[in-house]
């Protein structure tokens, strides 16, 4: 179970974290650490937020990473390319969480009726049960966990994110241009 960050507020009364100020200021001394500190919280957060899906999937016999593709499937069966790239993970890895998936019983391949070569995964009817059953407390945590957050701010932490996301993937296209 992770710890509770020790926080602190700064001035405008905006959250930071002693520790990694610190730490920074002893890293880059007399240096502006705003962006540095940012990067911080984001992977604090995102391993609060992981830490709390694996929780609540692995409880339940799920990777992260396996519902993630049993929620892609539940619009409709598609393929292991394509769900690979809508995810955003290698094909040999969603062929390894679509084995997890079909050993429990929440997926299955089938022929691709418009490709004999080809095969469609598709979620099962347990697997839309199991779905269902996770969606309530799914959304109840993430209710708790986003509690006093207004809507512009979630959207506006989407957006952050987002872009942060959208810059290292231009970054890494730029380094690999070189």
């Amino acid at each position: 179970m992770n710890d509770v960050p020790n926080l602190a507020r700064d001035p405008d009364g905006l959250l930071y974290s002693p520790e990694v100020r610190g730490a920074l200021s002893g890293f880059a001394p007399g240096e502006d650490t705003g962006v540095l500190e940012a990067a911080a919280a984001v992977r604090t957060a995102a391993r609060s937020l992981e830490a709390l899906r694996s929780r609540g999937t692995g409880s339940r016999g799920l990777s992260p990473g396996a519902l993630d593709i049993l929620i892609r499937l539940h619009t409709g069966s598609s393929n292991i390319k394509d769900l690979a790239a809508s995810a955003g993970v290698s094909s040999r890895n969603v062929t390894g969480l679509v084995d997890t998936l079909e050993r429990a019983g929440f997926a299955e391949r089938v022929p691709d009726p418009r490709d004999r070569r080809s095969v469609q995964v598709r979620i099962t009817p347990d697997g839309r049960t199991w779905l269902e059953e996770f969606r309530a407390p799914s959304q109840r945590a993430m209710a708790a966990l986003f509690r006093g957050f207004t809507a512009a701010e979630t959207t506006q932490l989407r957006h952050l994110c987002l872009r942060l996301a959208e810059n290292q993937y231009h970054l890494t296209r730029h380094l690999e241009d070189r």
